[in-house]
Order: C-alpha cells, then structure tokens, then sequence
C-alpha cells in the first residue's frame, strides 16, 4: 500500500537531499519530515501543472512548455516563483541556443577539402549552475 501512495510523489532521497542543503551540516530530518515535505511538493506540482494544463487545454494545445507554468504559478499568486522561474527559463534558452550555434560552427568548421568530413568530437558542458535560494535571493542559477 505504501509503495503505491510513494508511485505518484518525488523521489524520497531527492527531497531529503534538498532539505538537507538548506540546513547546517550536521543538522538531522526525521523520516517524517521528509515525508511531510515530499507530500507538499509533490502537492504544490500537481497543482502548477494542473494550471497549466487547463490553460493549454482552452488554447487547443497539447503540450504544457515552460511559459505554461510560469504563467500558472503567477495566475496562482506565487508571483515571486514566477519571475525566478522566468529567469531561469531565459537563461536556460539562451544557454540551449549557444549549443546550437556553437555546434552548428564546430560542424560547418570541420568540412575540409582533403577528400570528404572530418568530425572532432567534442563534449559540451553545461554552464548552468543551480544553487539552492536563500532568502532574499532572485534567481535560481548562475553561471561560473
């Protein structure tokens, strides 16, 4: 019974692990308290992308984007959630969009005229780093 009231919640060891990076180092969360706190956020996303939904449904749209739940977490009055959450959609597209382009130089730049295409592999790291909020903070990520 337990297993299948976990099925539709975040993961456990994920909300704990959250918690934890908010709290001193050596502070301790009782199994309850994640529970507790597991229940509510996965509550809390049911509710935004339930929102969300709705309005894609009126528009005749089928796929929930990050718009979506921006507008929905501010139709909701969680206006601050919003606005980070804007911030962070901004920075992750514009971060996706130098991938591209940084992809789309590497492969034009490797065509050569020795006889066919030279392909250099290369891996691309991310330069988004996410950091817990702390009070007063306004955005969700960085970059280093």
């Amino acid at each position: 019974m337990v297993d299948q009231e976990q099925d539709g919640m975040l993961p456990i060891a994920n909300v704990g692990r959250i918690m934890k990076q908010i709290l001193p180092p050596r502070a301790k969360i009782s199994k309850e308290a994640k529970q507790t706190m597991q229940e509510c956020a996965t509550e809390f996303l049911s509710f935004v992308t339930g929102e969300a939904s709705d309005k894609c449904h009126k528009e005749n749209r089928k796929t929930v984007n990050g718009d979506d739940i921006c507008w929905a977490l501010s139709a909701l009055g969680f206006d601050n959630y919003a606005q980070a959450a804007m911030r962070y959609l901004h920075k992750y597209r514009e971060t996706e969009r130098d991938k591209a382009a940084a992809n789309n130089n590497q492969n034009t730049a490797n065509i050569t005229s020795h006889g066919g295409l030279q392909v250099r592999e290369q891996t691309q790291t991310s330069n988004l780093e996410f950091r817990v909020l702390e009070k007063g903070d306004n955005s969700l990520i960085t970059k280093p």
